[in-house]
């Protein structure tokens, strides 16, 4: 992917992905179709620039995610824990993974 890319990654796809030593950050994002394409490029535009992998999971089954407590239209999901519920803003992902690289 050029690194000026801003677009949802597909199944299977991991940005960075030839930096294998860098962390691998696997998330779902759950939603409608139209919100979770828009979170997902967000996503990759705000974490582009750091040294991490990201993949990315789409959760399309409205009973699965209901059964799972997702409440909001999308939702970013990180090792079972909710990082963030509705459309945040580029800046709100970029902090919360900067947070999740030191750790």
């Amino acid at each position: 992917m050029a690194p000026e890319s801003c677009r949802p990654l597909a199944k299977g796809e991991t940005l960075n992905a030839g930096h294998t030593e860098w962390p691998l950050f696997s998330v779902t994002i759950h939603g409608s179709a139209r919100e979770r394409a828009k979170l997902a490029k967000r996503l990759v535009c705000a974490v582009k620039h750091l040294p991490l992998r990201l993949g990315i999971r789409y959760e399309k089954d409205t009973a699965r995610s209901v059964e799972e407590g997702i409440a909001r239209d999308p939702t970013l999901i990180l090792r079972g824990r909710v990082l963030a519920e509705g459309l945040v803003s580029a800046e709100e992902l970029t902090e919360l993974f900067e947070k999740l690289l030191i750790q």
